[in-house]
């Protein structure tokens, strides 16, 4: 991420941890709303109107800087390693998924059978592995941005593929709670790019709405799935059906 896309970044985060909307921020720049997003989504911001925005927000140029520092030290992916340490262990994975959807230890230990020592010692693990950090009192504080991914193709990935894919797709898909598309058609190459952009937009729209939602009481959030996938199938099933060459 450059340096530029940072900055932005950690502006619309205070921005909506503060409450602030596009329209405020319109009004306090003297222009229309539709500029304000214009000047995010191409990135035309002066030092003068940045500073406009941080005084909105109550905040000095230099508070500024020190959240993009914070943000920078945040974890994107971890290494293939990493990774691969966490597979080989299915506690540890399972801690691991609890505590990205912002599970706390007391979480963890009500739903599944481990002890509060073996609990301990997986955070600490992920302690180590930078994945979160473990405050006092066994508080969890997230060490990953919000664009966190796991490696494409790597250990994690596979270890779904590999164990979970089977199980996930013998559901009926006919409950409130479930939706199955399965489309098919054709499209150019950049329609093709196109689509994926959207699948990508889409993921990152499921992140944020998992982190808005993290405040709310386990009770009140179900555990989901989601699986996005395309690519060439234009054999496939019909492939024995093929004209040979």
């Amino acid at each position: 991420m450059s340096q530029i896309d940072l900055m932005l970044s950690c502006v619309k985060k205070a921005l909506k941890q503060r409450g602030i909307s596009y329209a405020q921020v319109a009004v306090h720049l003297q222009l229309t709303e539709a500029s304000v997003k214009r000047l995010f989504s191409q990135k035309q911001f002066t030092m003068q109107r940045l500073e406009q925005v941080c005084q909105l927000m109550q905040l000095e140029l230099a508070d500024l800087l020190q959240l993009m520092s914070e943000q920078q030290q945040q974890v994107q992916q971890l290494s293939y390693e990493q990774e691969e340490e966490i597979t080989r262990d299915l506690t540890l994975l399972l801690v691991a998924v609890s505590v990205l959807n912002r599970w706390s230890m007391q979480d963890i230990l009500d739903w599944y059978q481990l002890s509060e020592h073996e609990c301990i010692r997986k955070l600490a693990q992920l302690d180590r592995l930078k994945l979160i950090e473990l405050l006092p009192n066994n508080k969890i504080r997230l060490r990953v941005s919000a664009n966190f991914s796991w490696r494409e193709g790597g250990p994690i990935q596979r270890f779904f593929q590999q164990k979970i894919a089977q199980e996930f797709f013998q559901a009926r898909f006919n409950s409130k709670a479930e939706c199955l598309l399965v489309l098919n058609g054709m499209l150019s190459a950049a329609g093709n790019d196109e689509f994926q952009r959207k699948l990508r937009r889409l993921a990152s729209e499921f992140n944020e709405l998992n982190r808005q939602e993290a405040s709310l009481p386990l009770a009140q959030r179900n555990g989901v799935s989601i699986v996005l996938a395309m690519r060439d199938w234009r054999f496939g099933l019909f492939k024995p059906l093929l004209k040979k060459s």
